[in-house]
């Protein structure tokens, strides 16, 4: 039957999986709203559009599907392009649909009105179109699910008129038999079967775009050290042996890398936020597998490319794996010794926080999935809290905004309703997105947000130092955080030892709603 297009997109979204909607309704997109109810989609109220794109991120991160927001014209769509920002960085799936003036050349004064609102979003997005008519917003609808499909996913923008989100439209197509993405093949890894016949010190790097539960295996078969990044924590379980962690920005580890006879990256950007140098430090052969072309020709000038999944790569290596005589080259002792030296940097860099870490640690179920902000206890977390699980740490690596935890843990948390998810922030990140906190109330989700708080941007501070600049405007005044937190009717904690934090920790899970507990430096 014909209903307003408004109406129509959402049935059509709904046939393509979509169950929730996270946004905010305004006079100019209030015709999207016309058909979430009926067709079945949940809808989460933001209180500001960078929060409704936090938490469409977060749910994406946590479901591996699609995070979906309804924005309106100009302030809404501008809102949000933080977490567009974010959510392409990252390798994030999100749909982002707003209106947009009917005329933007002829009249002026109007509400909302931008300039050029399509090519504003673009510049943080994978593309950003306009549809001028029910079958163009069908087909770039059904565009954007195929390409979250085929490449390396990332956020899109799709635009309707006021006037056509009004107009009665047929319904839209049935969904398209699924695309199929470029996989990799036995036959496709023989380059690199015979590079690891002769390896005897194989590294393999690991990024966030190497899913699948195969590497343990495979790495154990081969005898090959690894590092993962920060997004690929976890893919090899807690304590594999010969596994460096997440510490490739530790300098040190340019001389294990340079010490490998072989180097296979899948999945990794190696970018900037990966290493914080410009160069891996390899000298032997380089092997990158990747879904970007861009990343397998960057400077790092790989010898052998594969342009492939990381989960299709890790099966066809694992059907020939038997194939490879097993490397020796390794030592479990110089492993955990690197590990121990650069534990021992990382607290010797920002003192205090390492202990707080540990406690914090234990007290969470291993199977937690935890968002975090820019902040120093967050990026000291990053590199020494062993993951038992792959995608279960959320940061805002690369964009590297603040704002990002609160907001992106609701989305989390509406996506795994029942399963343990947490917060990390810091005090002044928080101050970004505090106002979120009203939806985890609203939504009743149990959900520990742990808040550190050491009252000014600490990390700025140092760099400041650092830099021998005389430390300005680092200090912002905090209201009462856990007052705060119960205005918005949330409950609060304020451990002064760390057996309290572990206590409010596990009391927080089970709880029937959102539970701030804010910890201090003071806390050791």
């Amino acid at each position: 039957m014909k209903r307003p297009l408004g109406a129509q997109i959402s049935h059509m979204l709904k046939d393509r999986g979509v169950d929730v909607i996270f946004g905010i309704p305004g006079v100019h997109n209030q015709e999207m709203y016309r058909g979430i109810e009926e067709a079945g989609i949940m809808h989460v109220l933001a209180r500001h559009e960078q929060g409704a794109g936090f938490m469409a991120d977060g749910y994406a991160r946590a479901t591996g599907k699609p995070g979906v927001a309804y924005v309106i014209t100009g302030p809404g769509l501008c809102n949000i392009m933080t977490p567009m920002g974010q959510a392409y960085s990252d390798s994030v799936p999100m749909l982002v649909l707003s209106s947009c003036l009917d005329d933007v050349q002829s009249r002026r004064g109007q509400l909302h009105q931008m300039k050029d609102q399509r090519a504003a979003a673009e510049t943080v997005a994978d593309w950003s179109c306009q549809a001028q008519d029910a079958q163009a917003a069908y087909r770039l609808v059904e565009r954007a699910f195929e390409d979250f499909e085929m490449s390396r996913p990332r956020p899109k923008h799709i635009q309707i008129p006021i006037a056509q989100l009004v107009s009665e439209a047929e319904p839209a197509p049935f969904p398209n038999q699924p695309a199929l993405r470029n996989k990799a093949s036995p036959p496709d890894v023989a380059p690199v079967l015979s590079l690891l016949n002769i390896a005897q010190r194989p590294l393999f790097i690991l990024g966030g775009g190497c899913r699948s539960n195969l590497w343990r295996q495979i790495l154990t078969e081969l005898g090959a050290a690894c590092f993962t990044t920060y997004a690929g924590r976890g893919l090899v379980g807690a304590n594999y042996p010969l596994d460096f962690g997440s510490m490739l920005p530790r300098p040190g580890s340019a001389d294990v890398i340079a010490s490998a006879d072989l180097v296979v990256v899948v999945g990794a950007e190696l970018g900037d936020v990966d290493l914080w140098r410009d160069e891996l430090g390899h000298s032997a052969q380089l092997v990158r597998v990747d879904l970007d072309p861009e990343v397998l020709s960057d400077h790092h000038r790989a010898t052998v490319k594969l342009q492939a999944d990381g989960e299709s790569f890790a099966y066809a290596l694992w059907n020939t794996v038997e194939q490879i005589q097993s490397a020796s080259g390794w030592s479990e002792d110089a492993v955990s010794d690197a590990r121990k030296r650069w534990r021992a940097e990382i607290d010797a860099e920002r003192p205090g926080i390492v202990p707080v870490i540990d406690a914090l640690r234990e007290a969470m179920p291993v199977e937690t999935m935890i968002y975090s902000d820019m902040t120093q206890f967050a990026y000291v977390a990053k590199e020494i809290w062993n993951m038992h699980y792959p995608y279960h740490w959320h940061h805002p690596t690369g964009f590297g905004t603040l704002g990002y935890a609160v907001p992106s843990g609701i989305g989390g948390a509406v996506a795994r309703r029942g399963k343990p998810t947490a917060v990390i922030a810091g005090d002044y990140g928080f101050h970004y997105t505090m106002q979120e906190l009203g939806v985890a109330v609203e939504l009743g989700l149990s959900l520990p947000i742990i808040l550190w708080d050491n009252g000014k941007l600490k990390e700025i501070e140092d760099s400041m130092v650092r830099g021998q600049i005389a430390p300005n405007a680092v200090i912002a005044r905090n209201p009462d955080f856990c007052k705060l937190a119960e205005a918005f009717g949330a409950r609060s904690a304020e451990p002064e030892n760390l057996e309290e934090m572990q206590v409010a920790v596990r009391d927080a899970f089970k709880a029937d709603g959102p539970t701030l507990i804010r910890i201090t430096p003071d806390i050791l």
